[in-house]
């Protein structure tokens, strides 16, 4: 076994069930690749951002927005990505208001989501479609994303920005107090698995993650995560293509 500890980080974006499905994912990892790795699971993109600072991580599992800067400013290259799990949001209202459609949406509206910029990103590029901009709306950002749905649900924020995942994983009684304007469906647009450039047994990670869907234990944890059909590898120029296409999101 390699004596160096990996430290591998979750971004903060996941559904709560998903926890111990990161530990499984981990446990099995250490087997396979034969290393030791500590799992970081920061609890906000605060917490994420300081802990890469401190410059001890050496995989990332980023959502699009953090993988482009990571790529081109922190020294990470993205090796996968999770097999038909785009990164997709819903635009959500409360099931008592008259906010029914996205054109209900009134300038001045306040929209309460967690904090997360591929989510604002998408969800404003929807709203083109009404003539909103980010500027036309008050933003209320919530310690996570159950928090978010209590504003929306009631009434203090009139609209709720939340990753689709994250959305279908609340309680039923949650969603039947919420009615759903709009669902993105961009496709190309994923979480990605980076590592540092120039990682020692770099080849051996990599391997391991595109492999785990090989057996029952490997499906279990994937099945665990909302990733059934395991990853697939990501070379540089899919990478840049998904960068670019966020980009295209912010101009």
């Amino acid at each position: 076994m390699s004596e160096h500890t990996y430290d591998m980080l979750i971004a903060p974006d996941f559904s709560p069930e998903r926890f111990a499905g990161w530990h499984m994912f981990n446990t099995l990892m250490q087997k396979r690749a034969d290393i030791n790795m500590h799992l970081n699971t920061p609890n906000s993109y605060t917490e994420q951002h300081e802990l890469i600072e401190a410059g001890n991580i050496d995989i990332i599992y980023a959502n699009p927005c953090d993988a482009a800067a990571l790529i081109r400013e922190k020294g990470y290259r993205a090796i996968a990505r999770p097999i038909a799990k785009s990164d997709e949001m819903v635009i959500v209202s409360s099931a008592k208001s008259e906010v029914a459609t996205l054109e209900d949406i009134a300038n001045g509206s306040t929209v309460a989501m967690a904090d997360n910029r591929d989510v604002k990103l998408i969800g404003l590029r929807l709203l083109e479609a009404v003539d909103l901009t980010e500027a036309d709306l008050k933003w209320e950002v919530t310690e996570n994303y159950q928090a978010a749905a209590r504003q929306v649900i009631k009434g203090d924020a009139q609209v709720g920005f939340f990753l689709a995942e994250i959305y279908h994983g609340l309680s039923r009684l949650t969603k039947t107090q919420l009615t759903v304007l709009i669902e993105s469906d961009l496709a190309d647009i994923s979480h990605v698995l980076l590592i540092k450039e120039d990682l020692a047994g770099a080849d051996k990670l990599t391997q391991a993650i595109l492999t785990f869907h090989d057996d029952a234990d490997g499906k279990e944890a994937l099945a665990e995560l909302g990733i059934p059909q395991g990853f697939e590898a990501m070379d540089e120029e899919a990478a840049e293509f998904m960068i670019d296409l966020m980009q295209t999101l912010l101009d």
